[in-house]
């Protein structure tokens, strides 16, 4: 069986059409709302990933710090046995 083709586009027919296409593009626009939403609330939570490894990377350091005088207190302590000791 054959299709036979449309050659009239009446004004309805093109009115439906531009109906369906205005309502693919609404479609499309709410989902690019969305995404623009899910992008902030992503950007917010990058920020907030952000602050708690600044704030991990102060305690690492902070640890080496007191790491590096325990270790230098421990050598001047054991040096100091040393010297009594001769």
């Amino acid at each position: 069986m054959t299709t036979m083709m449309r050659d009239a586009w009446t004004d309805e027919r093109l009115d439906d059409l531009n109906a369906k296409v205005d309502r693919g593009f609404a479609h499309i626009d709410t989902r690019f709302d969305r995404m623009e939403e899910r992008s902030e609330r992503m950007e917010e939570r990058f920020g907030a990933m952000e602050r708690g490894i600044e704030m991990l990377e102060d305690r690492f350091y902070a640890l080496n710090r007191t790491l590096f005088q325990l270790g230098g207190g421990i050598i001047v302590a054991m040096f100091g046995i040393v010297v009594t000791q001769l």
